[in-house]
C-alpha cells in the first residue's frame, strides 16, 4: 500500500510504502510522480539506505533536490510509514 506524502508545487506527488522487512532489514519506498505531457517522469528511492531504483524523466538537478528533500524528511517518512500514513497518524 502506498500512503500520500505531499506535492510539491511543481505538481510532483510524493508517496511512501508501509514499512517493510526485505532482506532482514526495515524499508521504505519513497515514489515521485510529476504529471507531464504523455506521461509522467517517475522515481523510486528506498529509505533508509537511499537506493534508488527507478528514475525516469527527472533532471540531474532534481535528483540532487529529492536526496536533499529525503534527507530532512527520512525520518518522518519513516515514522508515518510504520504507522500507516498521515491519516493513521492524525487519528482522522
Amino acid at each position: 500500500m502506498m500512503y500520500p506524502f505531499m506535492t510539491l508545487n511543481d505538481g510532483t506527488g510524493i508517496a511512501h510504502s508501509e514499512a517493510q522487512i526485505k532482506d532482514g532489514k526495515e524499508q521504505v519506498k519513497v515514489y515521485f510522480e510529476q504529471p507531464v505531457d504523455g506521461g509522467f517522469n517517475s522515481a523510486e528511492c528506498w529509505l533508509p539506505e537511499y537506493k534508488w531504483t527507478l528514475f525516469e524523466g527527472f533532471s540531474t538537478d532534481t535528483k540532487e533536490y529529492f536526496e536533499k528533500f529525503l534527507e530532512s524528511t527520512a525520518h518522518i517518512i519513516i515514522n508515518l510509514a510504520r504507522n500507516g500514513g498521515f491519516e493513521s497518524a492524525s487519528g482522522f
